[in-house]
């Protein structure tokens, strides 16, 4: 059984830092492109961040480009988004997907919330 299960929302000021996890089990883990995503109510899912199965490369969107950081650990089958100097429009629930062998899969999504 496939799942990804995602950790480390909050609620956080604006300025600060949180650290994001998702942990999968049920897949071949190491083969697996991470990213994740975000949604805000009335707005379409957003891209934030992916990385590669090796780790190696990655990317971002605009958006976060410079505050956020994606990493994984293939040993614990584990992606992460640290997140820095977050923004009242960092406000989202987000979201992990792996997708491997032409398939994705999501997580729950955990909500971060950015005050003022």
């Amino acid at each position: 059984q496939v799942q990804l299960v995602e950790s480390g929302g909050g609620l956080v000021q604006s300025g600060g830092s949180l650290r994001l996890s998702c942990a999968v089990s049920g897949l071949a883990f190491n083969r697996c492109t991470m990213r994740w995503y975000r949604r805000t109510p009335g707005k379409e899912r957003e891209f934030v961040a992916a990385i590669t199965g090796s780790g190696i490369s990655t990317s971002y969107a605009a958006s976060v480009k410079g505050r956020f950081t994606i990493t994984r650990d293939n040993a614990k089958s584990t992606v992460y988004l640290q997140m820095s100097n977050l923004k009242l429009e960092d406000t989202a629930v987000y979201y992990c997907r792996a997708d491997v062998d032409g398939r994705e899969y999501w997580g729950q999504g955990t909500q971060v919330t950015v005050s003022s």
